[in-house]
């Protein structure tokens, strides 16, 4: 019982709760004035705002493609010798499912079609109305999105898994606000989190059973009302209950892969149906003009053409995606570790945008050129009446109707299980300091508090002004993100240089003889014999250097861990960086080639390794002195003072 009291967070549940049940029963009760006063704050900040807007989302882009084309992006998201704890598979259906999947499947046909017959400017219905309605949902649905979310999911992991910080939004302002993120203004900053994923979450569960219900209607006769949208609700959120409770590898990463393919078959079917040809075409068309008009659109705010377009589309989906921000980015960040910044800015940017501008040209293309040339004006006239059913309407005009739109029903409600469970985990992590080794009951208090929220609202009829309200969120947390950003920055900075002052060699060349060093190369000691140079030659040495830092008036220490496979020296330093030297007993694949005699043709052998307190160094103390191991602890640590002198 103890241990599962460990990971509570009382200031920040009890403050997300009472605030989440202050705001439900207000947009319950009264949900008309509710949502005038989050609608009139939203108008405002869309007419004074903007511009702010634009140019937050334009740094945002900026800032993180800077991140991985410079020397920043070597650095990894974790220690240096880790390695990913999933494929790229997995990693990308997590983040696909959890990020866009859902959005998808709701605005695939209809946003394309809603700007092809109300466009912001010129005239509806044309060629060149068609061809803008594609540049617009791809700039909406495009690299700007992922940026967004990227950018959160780079400064949490980088914080969370190299520097040991919580795994919480608090960690991203580590650098500019140091030990006070612990205290009053973490806490509001991640009870501030909580509520926008709460939020977010439980409204797109509202509105998204609305296409549920759609589809069941149009497969089974099922009746479309309120009822009925409760039902799925509650069905939806026994489902991402057990998908919490299983965990993130059984639960989330296995719907997460099952959604991906489904949506590579229906993708695929769609493609197959529709013309083919002509929508491998528009897609190569409708990349290059994304491409080439990605900076006027990105600061085009119609100054000289006012419109409201602009405030209910693209200013809509740029608070969308920062509200969403938190939510996606802690949880992208959970999934991330081990990967360079590099590796991780291009695949989650290139990877997610590609599919999704694929999908959007095969469902949005699709379903205009049935309008434009094959006379199927009706679709028009249902996209605009109820966009929920858009998709559902859109396969009556394809072969295989009912196949289409159960494999869409089915995918529907895996996105949005998906959805919900993710949503689920990151609250739970936000409410336990960054863990989600929680009890059972935290879990599926918050996983069934989305679904109460969702239902209460939906009948209630104040899911909008909640959904207003989350937007609005974006405003204030646009600012603590570009300071999060500015403080990422100087700590990528930090880490150059410690790199720079800390690079080591392969071996203490002045110390041992080439002729050892030569020898040591064909060398393949067992696991028995790395530990038992672990505990007498390392254990002992590293004792000693303690000592005489003791003595020097510091505060250093050695332990062991993992029987004795793991030697630790730690010396302290106060404020600043602590100096860390490990030698870790580690198991390696012999060469193909090796020409050794080893017992019992085992296939592998063991190393000791250095690591320091930013990873593994890659070279190996096996077989040496102690003298020369102390030498090498030695010249780590004159480069560790070096280095902190440098960031003094």
């Amino acid at each position: 019982m103890e241990k599962e009291t460990s990971t509570f967070n009382p200031p920040v549940f009890y403050g997300a709760t009472s605030i989440l049940l202050v705001l439900v029963v207000s947009a319950a009760v009264w949900p008309e004035a509710v949502g005038a006063m989050f609608q009139g704050l939203q108008s405002g900040i869309v007419t004074n705002g903007s511009w702010y807007y634009v140019l937050v989302v334009a740094f945002i882009l900026v800032s993180i493609l800077i991140f991985s084309v410079s020397r920043y992006g070597d650095i990894k998201l974790g220690p240096d010798h880790i390695e990913p704890d999933y494929s790229y598979v997995s990693w990308f259906a997590m983040m696909f499912s959890a990020g866009m999947g859902i959005g998808l499947m709701f605005f695939g046909v209809s946003e394309p079609v809603m700007h092809f017959l109300t466009p912001p400017t010129g005239e509806p219905g044309t060629v060149t109305a068609a061809r803008e309605a594609m540049k617009l949902t791809f700039f909406h649905w495009g690299i700007h999105a992922w940026a967004m979310y990227a950018v959160v999911a780079l400064i949490l992991a980088y914080f969370g898994y190299r520097h040991d910080l919580p795994l919480t939004i608090r960690s991203a302002l580590y650098p500019i606000f140091g030990e006070r993120i612990y205290g009053p203004l973490g806490t509001a900053v991640d009870i501030f989190a909580i509520l926008s994923t709460v939020t977010g979450v439980a409204t797109s569960l509202g509105f998204g059973v609305l296409q549920i219900n759609s589809g069941l209607a149009y497969l089974f006769d099922i009746p479309t009302n309120i009822g009925v949208q409760v039902v799925l609700i509650i069905a939806t959120t026994i489902l991402a209950t057990i998908s919490v409770v299983m965990g993130l590898d059984a639960g989330i990463k296995r719907l997460s892969e099952i959604n991906i393919v489904l949506a590579i078959i229906l993708l695929i079917l769609v493609l197959s149906f529709g013309p083919t040809v002509l929508l491998l075409q528009v897609f190569v068309q409708n990349t290059g003009d994304y491409l080439s008009d990605l900076v006027s659109k990105t600061f085009n705010l119609y100054a000289y053409t006012p419109t409201d377009w602009l405030g209910g589309w693209t200013i809509f989906y740029w608070g969308w995606w920062l509200s969403w921000a938190p939510f996606v980015g802690l949880f992208i960040a959970r999934i991330s570790r081990g990967r360079t910044i590099r590796e991780f800015v291009l695949g989650a940017l290139l990877g997610p945008t590609l599919f999704t501008l694929f999908w959007m040209t095969v469902f949005g293309n699709s379903a205009i050129e049935l309008i434009l040339h094959q006379g199927a004006t009706e679709l028009g006239e249902m996209v605009t009446v109820d966009a929920s059913v858009a998709l559902f309407q859109f396969f009556e005009f394809l072969p295989g109707t009912e196949l289409l739109s159960f494999v869409a029903v089915i995918m529907v409600i895996v996105f949005f299980v998906t959805s919900a469970d993710s949503g689920a985990m990151v609250v739970n992590m936000l409410a336990s300091n960054g863990r989600d080794d929680t009890p059972l009951w935290q879990r599926v208090f918050w996983t069934g508090s989305i679904g109460i929220i969702a239902a209460i609202l939906l009948v209630a009829g104040g899911l909008p002004s909640l959904q207003t309200a989350a937007i609005a969120s974006a405003l204030p947390f646009s600012f603590a993100l570009l300071f999060a950003i500015w403080g990422f920055w100087r700590a990528l900075q930090t880490d150059i240089v410690k790199r720079d002052t800390l690079s080591v060699q392969t071996v203490v060349d002045s110390n041992i003889p080439w002729q050892e060093r030569l020898n040591n190369l064909f060398q393949y000691p067992t696991k028995s014999g790395v530990v038992a140079f672990q505990r007498s030659i390392a254990k002992s040495t590293l004792q000693n250097f303690a000592s005489e830092l003791s003595a020097n008036g510091l505060e250093a220490s050695v332990v062991e861990e993992n029987e004795h496979q793991i030697v630790r020296l730690e010396v302290l330093h106060g404020e600043e960086l602590d100096f860390v030297y490990v030698i870790r007993a580690h198991e390696m694949q012999l060469p193909d080639d090796a020409m050794v005699e080893h017992p019992n043709d085992a296939s592998t052998y063991w190393r000791a390794e250095v690591h320091l307190g930013e990873g593994g160094q890659d070279y190996d103390v096996m077989g040496w002195t102690g003298e020369q191991i102390a030498n090498d602890i030695l010249e780590q640590y004159e480069r560790h003072l070096n280095y902190l002198k440098s960031v003094r």
